[in-house]
């Protein structure tokens, strides 16, 4: 096929970005591939920092990029649907996660219909935080979509609350192994990070935003520092909105074990990813809500195991018993004993096996032969 593939790429930060340079590099394995990326991502009054970049690994560097699109320009989006009326391909695969972008994924939609075949690669189908006009724009962009890719059932049952009938295909989100760059050891990794070697290294990683459940977790340090006297938790990533870094600083000196808990506030360029997984035994990701999170796809290309609560498509990616723990939300009492669980029965070695022999499942190669039958089911 020809495909052109439309969304963040490097050096744009950020899962989804990851995630399409990822699947532009799968894909191009077996197509013509060209991709198409932003000039400008987000405005400065929208987005702290306007939008960011990193090219501290250049891993995630997809080849023959077009920066076409600035996202509140609308000439932007005439030149960005020529360009791909002029190249034609079969297939344009567009990455959806938030209705800011619905403008201009609505006119590229519409001025393409007649070119090419267009899928959806649904991240959210709804943002997290409610958005103005949303219930309007969702519908509007993804009725022009003649197939859907979703990581989640809960996405999946909001894709179908809006398209008659979707063409659709559930499939687990791949593996961001891509992070593990040097191969650096765990031993490694904690002596650069001050970590003692026999620490039972717990890692909550990412956006530290209030329904990725970090309140949680603090509180249930307490109990698990009582049965594990040598846990530490490290907690790493950038406050958004940035005046939360006071509130969690406040809870972290009330937790009874703030001497337990290492905290590495602010931006992680891609570069330096690789040392708090692999410095780490267990990645906690106890939120709120969700309908699914790249963390765990990070952790699994580390061979990490992980302690996930019940909510959106978090379960999905997760065998519970297996390669993690599956806990109910907002519940510390159930997400310590998780934990002490995981290290009093020694479960590292297997759950990592566990991991390994999943491979395919979480594989890129998986996506590209998934975007493949799809696209045999409407040409």
């Amino acid at each position: 096929m020809k495909i052109a593939l439309l969304g963040p790429v490097y050096p744009h930060t950020g899962g989804i970005a990851h995630y399409t340079s990822l699947m532009a590099r799968a894909l191009a394995e077996r197509h013509e591939v060209s991709v198409l990326s932003y000039s400008l991502q987000y405005p400065k009054f929208l987005y702290p920092g306007g939008s960011r970049k990193d090219d501290s690994n250049d891993v995630f560097r997809a080849e023959g990029v077009r920066y076409f699109l600035n996202t509140v320009n609308p000439l932007s989006y005439v030149k960005t649907s020529a360009f791909i009326r002029t190249e034609r391909p079969d297939l344009l695969i567009v990455q959806w996660w938030h209705p800011f972008f619905a403008p201009a994924y609505w006119t590229i939609a519409r001025l393409v219909k007649n070119v090419c075949r267009i899928f959806f690669v649904c991240h959210n189908v709804f943002p997290h935080k409610k958005f103005p006009l949303q219930n309007f724009l969702v519908p509007a962009v993804l009725k022009r979509g003649d197939a859907f890719i979703v990581h989640s059932e809960q996405d999946e049952r909001d894709l179908r609350s809006l398209v008659a009938n979707p063409r659709c295909a559930r499939t687990v989100h791949p593996t961001y192994s891509a992070f593990k760059v040097s191969g650096l050891s765990k031993d490694e990794a904690r002596e650069r990070l001050g970590l003692g070697k026999d620490e039972h290294v717990l890692l909550f990683f990412g956006f530290i935003r209030e329904y990725k459940g970090l309140k949680t977790l603090l509180a249930a340090m307490p109990e698990i520092t009582r049965s594990l006297p040598a846990c530490r938790l490290l907690i790493v990533g950038d406050f958004f909105p940035r005046r939360s870094r006071d509130e969690y600083a406040d809870l972290l000196e009330k937790s009874g074990c703030r001497d337990k808990i290492l905290l590495i506030g602010g931006y992680v360029p891609n570069g330096e990813v690789e040392k708090y997984f692999a410095a780490c035994d267990l990645v906690v990701l106890p939120y709120d809500s969700a309908t699914q999170s790249g963390i765990v796809q990070i952790a699994c290309g580390f061979e990490k195991p992980v302690v996930v609560t019940d909510v959106g498509g978090l379960p999905e990616a997760v065998a519970d018993g297996k390669t993690g723990y599956v806990v109910p939300p907002k519940d510390p009492r159930s997400l310590a004993s998780a934990v002490v669980k995981f290290f009093a029965e020694e479960k590292g070695p297997e759950f990592a096996g566990h991991i390994r022999e999943e491979s395919y499942k979480y594989s890129w190669s998986k996506m590209a032969d998934v975007v493949e039958d799809l696209y045999s089911q409407v040409r």
